[in-house]
């Protein structure tokens, strides 16, 4: 029987483990937790790794644990960083755990099943600690030496003018204490996460073994990277959010829509539950049939389904079909200002329209789709202009208030592919 380490295997999921951990996962079902950083109101593409991480584990039987880090982020953890993280408030660290429950429902089942999700916050425990008491019981297990030798902190210790304050540098007992307590509390026996907590989980593991007597287990995941060598997860407008109000639908489907072939299987294998021989089929087309991009077409189809549900699906699929033919058709005013973002654009004043509104001619010479009045007329003439997608064929013709799409945009288009988004301004 497959066990759940040779899922990770088989997608490329699994970066390290401890010893004896797949026994442990295969012997009976167990509890499992991956820690969630509340730095930002929403988690993003890069969080998408250990997120598939805790799905597999739930689908294998397992119990998981999302532990959002609501003590750990008032402190910051030093890996991966060149610099001291700017501390959040304790209010601010609640509000965005609060966010980031709501975003993990997309993927993990906090039902009423025998093994379903359960959401922590460390604040619960970390909060109420007296620092002495801590230091006495807690301190006393940890090396210096050992913590120094950590790669996050070594790193750090090499940079002169940064360095890493005492703050961060205690980052390492509380994540440990993080691990002690669920597996006090919950009997949790495995924490996951990315290569990059390998340090901090093993010193968990260790500190479960000094304290109560326990065995515990960790398993680690890639840190991915684009076949380029870039940084996963980010596009030319920054991080790509799982919180559809910072990341809509549509630009979600296109990071994915959009990847290179070279990175469509894998990413199929890390980010969608396609079992391998439909990502076999799939392998296949990228070879010898890349222009379709089947591919990537079946990984944002799943990826965006999961997160965004069908409604949002349809609504980037929508969306994606007029970015390409200029059917807006169905399309609202907010999708069509997400889908021609990135064309020029300009503003008009409300007042403007009112009346017999603006003329025609007039706003394409304003936004230069027309070098003159007579190249407007002529170009309209010639069948060449459209308004909202539908041809403009009257010279003499206005823009009036109720063309406006939702009283907010007016699109304008000259030939196939030079858009104009005028926005409406009161």
């Amino acid at each position: 029987m497959s066990t759940l380490l040779d899922e990770y295997r088989a997608r490329d999921l699994l970066h390290d483990a401890t010893e004896g951990v797949a026994d442990h996962l295969g012997g009976a079902p167990r509890t499992v937790y991956i820690g969630f950083d509340p730095t930002a109101e929403s988690l993003h593409l890069g969080n998408l790794v250990p997120i598939m991480g805790l799905v597999h584990a739930q689908r294998a039987g397992h119990t998981p644990i999302a532990l959002v880090g609501g003590g750990t982020g008032l402190i910051g953890d030093p890996s991966g960083k060149t610099a001291e993280r700017q501390l959040l408030t304790k209010d601010v660290a609640a509000a965005n755990a609060e966010l980031i429950r709501a975003q993990l429902e997309h993927f993990l089942d906090f039902g009423v099943k025998s093994n379903a999700a359960r959401m922590r916050n460390n604040h619960d425990w970390l909060g109420g600690l007296a620092l002495v008491d801590f230091l006495r019981d807690m301190g006393k297990h940890f090396s210096v030496n050992q913590l120094l030798a950590k790669e996050s902190v070594k790193r750090r210790l090499q940079n002169e003018e940064t360095g890493i304050s005492y703050t961060e540098f205690s980052y390492a007992l509380l994540q440990s204490y993080d691990f002690l307590e669920l597996y006090r509390q919950e009997g949790c026996t495995v924490q996951m996460g990315g290569s990059d907590q390998w340090g901090n989980i093993t010193a968990g593991i260790d500190l479960v073994r000094r304290v109560e007597g326990g065995r515990a287990f960790g398993v680690v995941f890639p840190l991915i990277t684009k076949a380029a060598g870039t940084k996963f997860g980010k596009s030319e407008g920054g991080s790509i959010w799982l919180d559809p109000e910072m990341t809509s639908p549509f630009r979600f489907y296109q990071y994915w829509i959009n990847v290179e072939d070279a990175d469509a299987v894998r990413y199929l294998k890390l980010f969608t539950l396609l079992p391998p021989p439909d990502i076999a089929e799939l392998a296949a087309a990228v070879e010898n049939e890349p222009q379709r991009r089947a591919a990537q077409r079946a990984l944002a189809d799943d990826v965006t389904s999961r997160l965004h549900g069908e409604t949002g699906l349809a609504a980037a699929q929508r969306a994606t079909r007029a970015l390409f033919s200029g059917e807006i058709e169905g399309l609202t005013a907010d999708e069509i200002a997400d889908v021609f973002a990135d064309v020029p654009s300009s503003e008009i004043r409300a007042d403007d329209l009112s009346g017999e509104g603006t003329s025609l001619v007039d706003l394409l010479v304003s936004t230069a789709l027309a070098t003159s009045k007579g190249d407007a007329r002529r170009v309209i003439e010639g069948g060449g202009v459209y308004l909202n997608n539908v041809r403009a064929d009257d010279p003499g013709a206005s823009v009036r208030p109720e063309q406006a799409i939702e009283g907010r945009y007016i699109l304008l288009r000259k030939g196939k592919k030079s858009y104009h988004m005028v926005a409406v301004v009161r």
